[in-house]
């Protein structure tokens, strides 16, 4: 599973890539987007969304419940421990792969938004030039036509701003992502120790079984 969180991960981050840069591919990915928003898409995506958040907080009771054994033990024996570091890295994962999903709807919507307004307004520009040559409208129709364009370029500052915020969120976000990265490669070195101490530990308990059964045999013979 967590190979998978990973690979899904990988692609998200692609995705948002692909969407900050202006290049032919970020077109192709608009229009896949904006064919899984229409017809059953929405309801797909909101049942893995949905069962991403009940495995999330599946591993998120499980950890609690771990730690409060370990509480009422006094120490935790080794597999609480690898269980600890496995649930802490899945949950981990896919808490960032919700968020970059979150991240990926917001920018393709704010990109759709701005596309219109700038079709709008180049719309809104061509009937101004055509209203100066003298073809239509009257001076009350061109101070119309000039407050909608005032407020259309108003739309448009607040739609770049928050594209450029989103812009900058989608960085964080890599670099959240590389911090992901480096602690589940740590949590993985601590899982491997933890196996090898935990099989250690059973292999000193089979010779302690061994030696001990020994003796039994000789008392019988």
């Amino acid at each position: 599973m967590i190979q998978l969180l990973y690979s899904m991960i990988s692609a998200e981050m692609v995705l948002i890539l692909t969407l900050l840069f202006n290049t032919p591919l970020r077109k192709l990915v608009i229009i896949t987007l904006d064919r899984v928003k229409r017809g059953r898409g929405p309801i797909m995506l909101s049942t893995v969304a949905g069962t991403i958040v009940v495995v999330l907080l599946s591993n998120i009771y499980s950890m609690v419940k771990i730690q409060s054994r370990t509480k009422e033990a006094g120490a935790a024996n080794p597999t609480d421990q690898v269980l600890m570091s496995k649930l802490m890295l899945e949950a981990s994962l896919m808490g960032f792969l919700l968020f970059l999903a979150l991240m990926i709807d917001r920018l393709h919507y704010y990109i759709r938004e701005l596309r219109l307004l700038r079709t709008t307004m180049e719309a809104a520009k061509k009937q101004k030039r055509s209203f100066d040559d003298g073809k239509n409208g009257s001076g009350e129709e061109l101070k119309a036509l000039g407050e909608e364009i005032a407020t259309l370029k108003a739309k448009m500052k607040k739609m770049e701003s928050e594209c450029e915020t989103k812009a900058k969120e989608a960085k964080a976000a890599e670099g959240e992502a590389e911090a992901v990265r480096k602690q589940s490669e740590g949590f993985l070195l601590e899982y491997d120790r933890l196996l090898e101490d935990n099989q250690n530990l059973r292999n000193q308990l089979e010779s302690i079984d061994q030696s001990s059964s020994q003796p039994d045999n000789t008392k019988n013979m």
